[in-house]
């Protein structure tokens, strides 16, 4: 099947695009939504943008206007997809929350996004409604979703009875332009500085055009959606690029191990979007299998996975791999082309270990300021050791590079922000002259693959896709007796290049004549474990001297950061 890139250079907006979608593939599935072994729901294109334009029309009605924010704090599910669409309909601003933080962080966020419009499931809205006073609330028009019917919301509205039964007519489309603005999107948690880059139509389109020029979709393939539409990845190849091909998202409404295995073979899953953790997950649950196989079959198993690797050395060979290790494939459903997956912190012998059966994982490298990717395993061959090369329309500088070739990793695309939200100094630290300076470490080699070793800026990625902030972590410690205290990434200090074992530390600075008792230890443990496991710090380090301060008082982390380095081994570090 001969499969073409959509054009997209002719639609304004994400809006327009998607509208012409829902009517060209009307007749298609386009989602369907499922919860354990029970399935919610299905809905076509045409079904799908009924309820769209309900709530839109809804939207509308309340006085949602062009260029104002909608937000949506909402688990991985259709109504998510639905409330996206309709806020473009109606040529509002998206801003999309990741709903595994905490409620004051979820104000935060909303606050500083000035939305106009939340729309959020029940547990979640319960939980706003228990940390926030209701007044705050009630500033914006709220939807929830899955409430109880007789539930008093208190001003919110329940998602069945905001939605109008039928349309008389259609509302009225809201267009937009490429250079407006289409969704502000998080790139860190919260408590500290939140930073919403400003993500236009234009950012959206162009790497729609792009990553389908490498990984099409196409009407009746199907993509298994388990990481939150909010992240990146799942926005656009979980969203986007399906529905503007026409092909099926699939909702799994939860990662319970035994749900997900038998989603494959139940879906005729094509692609699925997981972070490392998950990969690591059903590689560990495959080598457990194996080691079940009796010697002789476990023997056969290696030979043919041998002549799968020999066989598809320079590209993959799905049907050949299907024939040779058909029990393999069978268990992810028979029409798994791929996953994929995005970080450095994707292990190359898991990459490989999947490869080698006949998946691929298609390992990249984005930053959200950058959109979603900006470089991508093309799989020709495949390499397990990279983080590809850029994709089409992009182009990578490595600039003032060591005598090894390592240097900051800087982007110049397309798809890049506009800029950080009321943020115009740290813009301008970010994007000089169009490119974007992403802070990390690597080198590009003779074939043009990028490769990924280190960090320059305070920051970690979890295994779990998360990017996390030590300031953001900082406010969780405040009051603590102590003189001051510095959070870092412990690869920030120590200019390590590697991203393995990505931790955090706090520094601490007693006051004068005072010594480190068991009691402080006992409250800073207790302060680390009332934050969620992948935000807790492992380590700290008593420092004697009084930290660099600038004339307003900021602490000078750079400098600190080097007098550490300079004078301490990580050695010194103690565990939490």
């Amino acid at each position: 099947m001969k499969l073409l890139t959509p054009d997209l250079s002719s639609y304004p907006s994400l809006g327009a695009a998607l509208r012409t979608a829902n009517s060209k593939w009307a007749n298609h599935l386009a989602l369907i939504e499922a919860d354990r072994d029970r399935e919610n729901h299905r809905l076509t294109y045409s079904e799908f943008n009924s309820m769209a334009l309900k709530l839109a029309d809804s939207l509308q009605s309340s006085g949602f206007k062009p260029g104002q924010r909608g937000a949506i704090l909402m688990s991985n599910q259709s109504k998510w997809l639905v409330s996206a669409y309709a806020i473009f309909y109606c040529g509002g601003i998206l801003v999309p929350l990741d709903f595994k933080l905490t409620p004051s962080e979820h104000y935060s966020l909303l606050k500083h996004a000035k939305s106009k419009v939340l729309i959020t499931e029940y547990p979640l809205w319960m939980g706003l409604n228990r940390s926030i006073e209701h007044e705050e609330l009630t500033r914006m028009t709220v939807v929830v979703t899955e409430a109880p019917d007789g539930e008093d919301l208190k001003g919110a509205h329940h998602w069945k009875r905001y939605l109008k039964d039928k349309l008389t007519q259609p509302p009225q489309f809201q267009p937009r332009n490429r250079e407006d603005i289409a969704c502000i999107v998080y790139s860190s948690g919260t408590g500290g500085n939140p930073k919403g880059c400003l993500l236009t139509h234009d950012n959206y389109l162009k790497q729609c055009q792009s990553l389908m020029s490498w990984y099409p979709f196409w009407p009746g393939m199907r993509y298994l959606s388990i990481l939150p539409t909010n992240h990146a990845i799942d926005f656009m190849v979980g969203f986007i690029g399906p529905f503007i091909c026409g092909a099926t998202v699939v909702h799994l409404r939860t990662l319970r191990p035994e749900y997900l295995r038998t989603a494959f073979p139940q879906y005729k899953i094509a692609y699925v979007s997981v972070v490392p953790m998950i990969l690591n997950a059903l590689e560990t649950n495959l080598k457990i299998k194996f080691s079940k196989l009796s010697t002789f079959q476990h023997w056969i198993l290696k030979r043919l996975i041998d002549v799968n690797r020999l066989l598809t050395s320079n590209k993959p060979r799905p049907a050949l791999s299907r024939k040779l290790l058909p029990k393999i494939h069978e268990a992810f459903g028979g029409h798994l082309r791929a996953f994929i997956t995005g970080g450095a912190f994707a292990n190359p012998a898991t990459l490989q270990f999947f490869y080698n059966l006949g998946i691929p994982v298609v390992n990249g490298y984005g930053l959200t300021e950058s959109g979603t990717a900006v470089t991508v395993n093309d799989l020709k061959p495949f390499r397990s050791d990279t983080v590809g090369k850029p994709l089409p329309g992009v182009t990578i500088d490595i600039l003032e590079p060591d005598q090894t070739g390592i240097g900051q990793i800087a982007v110049k695309s397309q798809t890049i922000m506009k800029g950080y939200l009321n943020e115009p100094q740290l813009t301008a630290q970010t994007i000089k002259n169009g490119t974007l300076l992403t802070g990390d470490l690597g080198w590009i080699d003779s074939s043009g693959h990028l490769h990924l070793v280190g960090r320059l800026k305070n920051m970690i990625v979890t295994s779990g896709g998360k990017n996390i902030y030590p300031e953001d972590i900082e406010a969780n410690f405040n009051d603590i007796d102590v003189k001051e205290f510095c959070i870092f990434s412990v690869n920030y200090v120590w200019k390590r290049h590697s991203l393995k074992q990505e931790n955090l530390m706090i520094v601490l600075r007693l006051e004068s004549n005072v010594s480190f008792t068991p009691l402080l230890l006992k409250e800073i443990r207790n302060r680390n474990f009332r934050l969620s496991d992948f935000r807790r710090v492992s380590s700290y380090l008593i420092w004697q001297q009084d930290f660099p301060r600038t004339a307003s008082l900021k602490i000078k982390r750079d400098l600190l950061a080097e007098s550490i380095a300079k004078d301490c081994d990580p050695e010194l570090l103690t565990n939490l």
